[in-house]
């Protein structure tokens, strides 16, 4: 099982390219399969360091059963053992993740990405005994605890990190956005859980945990990893400067959407349209249509959404016409 001093480096988070139609309710057989396979390909030759599949982005609420298992044994041939891959495995209620759970394990991927049930808001009490009954039911599968305070409406206070600690071993690390209380968090897991934070935030974590902040995750590689893995490569040889740089290039790529994403009510209904919206502009990845009922966008938003996937494509341009100065 991977542990969370394992854990390094950027890992790309993907979208789960849909066939035309799947927008609607009746749709079935919605995974374009060609295009999981080709893009999860593709960021592993382009230098991920780990492949997260079926969170929000990955939409894994609005999949059927079969459409997941399609998901999971695509990604995970795709990857075929290249690098760690946590796949989300998060039901409507115990039951449902349990039978997601079983097949995540049977896959070989790494781990699974484990949020909360979404029908009821969990308690502290709830969310523990939750992830020590998975942890006790699938004891060979690591997991990575899915801390979305918006989209589960939980906080995920210091407590929960002391109980997760205590009663459910195989939770090594946290997808994380935002962690007021990490050095508390430290201190309650004993630093055996490794917090990842999104790419947009990195360069902070590192600032203040730089002997445990060791990976980020970025929803960003679906429109090319680059920018986020120079982000992490400045930070784990050193480079203050560099990285500096790198998370300023992040920040402006993101600016266009910056309002988006700090408005909890709109990001919370939007989030998934926004980054097919902007992967499928950046022309990176084909993610093709959100699923049902999650497929309706402001033009207001996608026309920011291109905005962030043109600067993107500026970004990586600048990138690469560096990579091949340096190369001659």
């Amino acid at each position: 099982m991977i542990t969370a001093a394992e854990i390094n480096g950027m890992y790309g988070i993907i979208p789960t390219p849909a066939l035309p139609g799947a927008e609607r309710l009746d749709a079935r057989n919605t995974v374009d399969v060609d295009e999981t396979a080709r893009v999860v390909d593709r960021l592993v030759r382009d230098g991920v360091s780990g492949i997260i599949a079926l969170g929000t982005t990955g939409e894994c609420p609005a999949l059927s059963e079969e459409d997941f298992d399609v998901v999971v044994d695509t990604v995970v041939e795709a990857v075929a053992g290249r690098v760690p891959t946590f796949v989300g495995a998060t039901g409507a209620g115990g039951h449902g993740t349990a039978r997601r759970l079983r097949k995540v394990a049977g896959s070989g991927a790494t781990g699974a990405l484990l949020g909360l049930p979404m029908w009821q808001p969990l308690t502290t009490e709830m969310a523990v005994d939750y992830f020590a009954q998975a942890s006790e039911a699938f004891p060979d599968l690591a997991l990575m605890v899915y801390a979305n305070a918006r989209a589960f409406r939980y906080t995920f206070p210091v407590e929960f990190w002391q109980g997760v600690s205590a009663e459910a071993p195989t939770v090594t690390s946290a997808k994380v956005s935002r962690a007021p209380h990490l050095d508390r968090m430290l201190e309650a897991t004993g630093k055996k859980v490794n917090f990842v934070p999104s790419d947009m935030v990195m360069h902070d974590f590192a600032a203040r945990a730089p002997e445990t902040t060791t990976a980020c995750w970025a929803t960003a590689a679906g429109m090319g990893p680059e920018p986020s893995i120079a982000l992490m490569e400045a930070l784990t040889r050193g480079d203050a400067e560099a990285a500096e740089k790198a998370a300023a290039d992040i920040a402006w790529a993101n600016e266009p959407l910056a309002h988006l994403f700090a408005d909890q009510e709109v990001f919370a209904s939007y989030n998934t349209q926004i980054e097919k919206a902007r992967i499928a502009a950046a022309g990176y990845c084909r993610p093709g249509p959100a699923r049902s009922p999650y497929h309706h966008l402001p033009e207001e938003y996608a026309a920011a959404s291109a905005q962030c996937a043109e600067r993107w494509r500026e970004l990586r341009a600048r990138l690469s016409a560096v990579g091949t100065n340096t190369q001659k």
